[in-house]
């Protein structure tokens, strides 16, 4: 059967969130397959060890030169943003079945929110969060949109958004009939990260039309933007719901 191949939750691409166990494995391959930029971010920990980019092969081609290589050694996948959203890689994972070992990481939705200092799901303030990118929805009369998603009361998180940002916020303005905050994550984890935070009136101005979703470049892969609107971006808590969970859900039962 071989050694194995693992699938390594990267997360957005710093280094320095991967976790204990995937730098203990990544240590013990030789064979990495690392998607662009992210070969710079893990310079230091891919030093002596063949790289590759995965996207520069077929699936079938992939497949049949992974399988050689881990028939002699273990061989690894960077798995950029997090394996359990859109992620192209669970093909592989199917392919190599029991051979497949998923490390799990910091997803770069947990990223995004612990540089906003926020919790995307409050009681009282959002009471549910969806993650979905404009990309999958489909097309067609039936198909769902955006505005259709947005909603009061919901944490909506969008990867691989392929909108206009104008058309975008035109579409969410409709879904949550309100002017709520909004922000947009640009390649976090790496080096030039940035976080634009507005509200769906004021978004598009403070853009300054740059093209965050590479909309107007000659390459086709999405931008590295993810996109989190809803009010639980702008709330501020106190302490009321935390007293209720130590009296009713916390508290020891010192009767029983």
């Amino acid at each position: 059967m071989g050694h194995p191949v693992y699938f390594i939750g990267a997360g957005p691409g710093d280094p320095e969130l991967l976790t204990k166990r995937a730098d203990k494995i990544l240590k013990t391959c030789p064979v990495v397959y690392v998607p662009p930029l992210f070969d710079i971010t893990f310079a230091e920990l891919l030093k002596n060890k063949e790289t590759l980019v995965p996207f520069d092969f077929y699936f079938e081609e992939l497949v049949q030169k992974v399988a050689g290589q881990a028939r002699q050694v273990p061989v690894a996948f960077l798995v950029p943003g997090d394996l359990a959203f859109f992620s192209p890689f669970q093909p592989l994972v199917d392919q190599f079945g029991d051979q497949a070992v998923v490390v799990p990481g910091v997803g770069a939705v947990n990223a995004a929110s612990a540089l906003l200092k926020k919790t995307l799901d409050l009681p009282g303030v959002c009471n549910r969060t969806i993650l979905a990118s404009p990309r999958t929805l489909g097309e067609g009369p039936g198909a769902p949109t955006m505005q259709d998603l947005a909603a009061p009361g919901v944490s909506l998180i969008i990867y691989m958004n392929n909108m206009p940002l104008d058309e975008l916020v035109t579409q969410l303005r409709q879904g949550y009939q309100q002017n709520v905050p909004i922000a947009l994550a640009h390649r976090i984890g790496l080096p030039d990260e940035e976080i634009l935070i507005g509200s769906l009136d004021d978004i598009v101005n403070k853009a300054h039309q740059r093209d965050y979703f590479s909309l107007n470049g000659p390459g086709k892969r999405p931008a590295l933007t993810l996109v989190l609107v809803g009010e639980s971006l702008a709330a501020i808590t106190d302490g009321s719901w935390w007293n209720y969970r130590r009296d009713h859900i916390w508290k020891v039962d010192q009767n029983g």
